[in-house]
């Protein structure tokens, strides 16, 4: 079947920079955190990054703090920022820490600084929304700063919201079901996928599932996207009865399933960024991990704020190949 037809976007969006001028995109500015004292003010790349409550403990049970928050997403940047830059970035933030209550912001705050870029989209059911982006160590660290401790990015990227360069199939346990299965169900994708030509990568969710991430080639509308996902799923489901199920009512799954959750592809909706710490016990980190390690059974809690630096270091970005052209899948009608 042939590639969807590139059609006009429903939802026009525009990239405004800071009047800082161009933002960096490189990753490379350097900041050292001071840990004896509460608030700082560091100039980053050329901009000023204003800090606060860096002593304020995110984690109390581990002993983890926001500052220790920062310098993790400082030292880690350079991973993170190609994946999600020039993204609209929707704000979850926990002012309280890891166990507090959130809040979601969409708008970027009137405090943002004049060179945090906004992506402007028209929402069908509001104004204009003026999403931040996050482009560089500077921004990542504002952001971080307001309270998010995991990161929130759209899957288009603001030159066209409505076109995403990748699609993904978020695995979630439903009562019962353990991380093996789990796991068990996340190799039953990967072999279908692999039917199909299709090349998939795996990460965990920091929460209790896997996400799995296929880079396509950007064209297809959002709509076209979340149809092919929901396709798959479906059928996948079908397939494999006693493991999966796509039924997206909770009333009617059954208990000791996997759901393959393919309505996170839906235009507006967002998923905790690749390197995302997560607000749970022990600061668990969304990561990147192989087919291999996921056959040989990992487990959620071995990737951490406090170990990720050095699997980087080891390992490398696993999740590069969805920054790379050739990597990328077309989009077709699911037979």
């Amino acid at each position: 079947m042939p590639v969807h037809s590139p059609k006009k976007s429903t939802h026009p969006s525009t990239f405004r920079k800071g009047s800082a001028g161009t933002v960096s995109t490189n990753g490379k500015a350097r900041v050292t955190i001071p840990r004896d004292t509460n608030a700082a003010t560091l100039e980053v790349g050329g901009k000023e990054v204003a800090l606060t409550n860096l002593s304020k403990m995110f984690w109390p049970d581990d002993g983890i703090s926001k500052g220790d928050l920062l310098r993790y997403y400082a030292d880690i940047s350079s991973y993170l920022l190609p994946h999600i830059e020039s993204r609209a970035m929707v704000l979850k933030r926990y002012p309280d820490g890891a166990s507090g209550k959130f809040f979601f912001q969409k708008h970027a705050p009137a405090s943002k600084p004049a060179w945090v870029p906004v992506c402007e989209i028209q929402h069908p059911s509001a104004n204009v929304v003026d999403f931040p982006v996050i482009n560089d160590l500077a921004g990542l660290l504002w952001a971080v700063n307001l309270g998010c401790i995991d990161l929130n990015p759209w899957y288009a990227r603001c030159d066209d919201v409505d076109r995403p360069d990748y699609l993904h199939f978020d695995l979630d346990p439903t009562p019962g079901a353990t991380f093996a299965l789990l796991r068990e169900a996340a190799l039953l994708l990967r072999v279908e996928l692999d039917a199909l030509n299709i090349k998939s990568y795996p990460k965990t969710t920091g929460s209790r599932g896997i996400h799995i991430y296929i880079p396509i080639v950007r064209g297809p509308l959002q709509k076209e996207v979340w149809t092919f996902a929901k396709a798959f799923a479906v059928s996948v489901a079908q397939k494999y009865p006693k493991i999966l199920t796509s039924e997206y009512r909770v009333a009617k799954r059954s208990p000791k399933r996997i759901l393959v959750d393919y309505n996170q592809n839906a235009w507006g909706r967002t998923l905790a960024s690749v390197y995302s710490v997560r607000p749970k016990p022990h600061a668990p980190v969304s990561a990147p991990v192989t087919w291999d390690e996921v056959e040989h059974g990992i487990e959620i809690e071995e990737f951490r704020l406090d170990n990720i630096k050095q699997r980087l270091l080891k390992v490398g970005d696993l999740y590069r190949p969805l920054l790379l052209q050739k990597s990328r899948f077309k989009v077709t009608a699911f037979v």
